[in-house]
């Protein structure tokens, strides 16, 4: 599906940032790369338990704090790995505009094979000229348990597209679980933002409610990235929906969120009763929920793991969504010290926002600095 990426080009253009916007602007890309990690972390330690098994491990309230998982306390899952390669993959879309080469789907999709060989890879290959700096990050070279459809999706060099899907029967949540990023392209329109997490699903589950939930959850990141509030996020992501065939079960999931909030105090049976079977729509619903009734983050991210269904991938979507909010100070921050691989993602956040507010003078017509073509290579 080109078409958008040809002719919609004008609509990615940002607006004149002034230094106040740039600050609010990069302390929410921050807030939702470390919220996603955050509540990522925070759930995988009990990811596949019940609520019965977790308060049997973690005393009668649950899990309240960070936990041991793969040796350590604060470590990440394959969902904060691929959240951080869709960023690598935005920012090379950017600078490899210059060459009149636009096709973000595509850039995404090549950050998406970089973060398959640190599966299948001890360790950085010096030798890949083009990798960029990202890849060349040791940590991310663990292997934390990803899924079949994304090791299938990503295990060769075709890129599954909405009319030719990779994994078109697979309705999980890994895809959606990577889209925050996308809602962080603030100077682009809902709809481009909306139809890129679509297209770049579709890489590795195919299914249409799988993608649309993807698609949805970028649009409400991005209208909180705005400054907009979760209400008239989640009302936005509707407006959009509605146009799109095969809606149904993404509108009815979000429906579901925002009429569970009446329904009294939030609670394990509630966000178990929201995950459903665990596939994305539910779980983009949970996390709505979830960030809803939050008192705070802590709150909102303790309420998003602590029941039946898949915790890390509720507690990644749910942190996106509250960082997006609140922005980065927000996060609690006895977390974020312990919290695996954090000067990455601050540096990687730091380097999307200035991509996004002033990449004309880190490359353009003027001339382009060596430095950053180093780190987001134009190839």
């Amino acid at each position: 599906m080109d078409g958008p990426w040809e002719v919609e080009v004008g609509a990615t253009a940002g607006a004149v940032w002034g230094r106040t916007e740039q600050q609010d602007f990069r302390s929410r890309v921050r807030g939702t790369l470390l919220g996603v990690a955050v509540g990522d972390a925070l759930g995988a330690p009990v990811d596949g338990l019940g609520i019965d098994a977790i308060r049997e491990a973690h005393g009668g309230e649950g899990l309240v704090d960070l936990a041991p998982v793969y040796g350590r306390r604060g470590a990440v899952t394959h969902l904060t790995q691929l959240s951080l390669f869709s960023v690598d993959g935005l920012i090379r879309a950017q600078v490899r505009r210059d060459t009149g080469a636009w096709h973000p789907p595509t850039d995404v999709h090549r950050a998406y094979l970089r973060w398959a060989a640190t599966q299948r890879d001890w360790g950085p290959d010096l030798r890949r000229k083009d990798d960029g700096w990202l890849a060349r990050e040791e940590w991310l070279y663990a292997r934390r348990d990803p899924s079949s459809a994304l090791l299938l999706g990503l295990g060769d060099e075709t890129m599954g597209t909405p009319e030719a899907p990779k994994n078109p029967g697979e309705l999980g949540p890994e895809a959606a679980a990577r889209s925050a990023p996308f809602g962080l392209l603030v100077g682009w329109e809902p709809q481009l933002v909306a139809q890129l997490a679509v297209e770049c699903a579709a890489q590795t589950h195919g299914h249409p409610t799988a993608c649309l939930a993807a698609g949805a959850y970028a649009v409400i990141v991005h209208a909180l990235a705005l400054g907009e509030s979760l209400d008239g996020a989640v009302q936005r992501a509707f407006a959009l929906l509605a146009a799109r065939p095969g809606h149904q079960p993404v509108s009815e999931a979000l429906q579901h969120a925002l009429g569970a909030v009446r329904q009294g105090m939030p609670g394990p049976e509630r966000v178990t009763e929201l995950c459903g079977a665990g596939t994305a729509e539910s779980l983009v619903g949970a996390a709505v929920y979830c960030a809803l009734v939050a008192a705070d983050v802590r709150h909102g991210l303790c309420l998003a793991v602590n029941h039946d269904g898949p915790s890390a991938a509720t507690g990644a979507l749910t942190g996106g969504l509250l960082g997006a909010l609140h922005g980065e100070t927000a996060l609690p921050p006895a977390w974020l010290a312990e919290l695996e691989g954090r000067p990455t993602m601050l540096e990687l956040a730091d380097d999307f926002a200035m991509e996004m507010t002033q990449g004309p003078a880190l490359h353009g017509p003027g001339g382009s600095s060596p430095g950053w073509l180093a780190r987001y290579p134009r190839a």
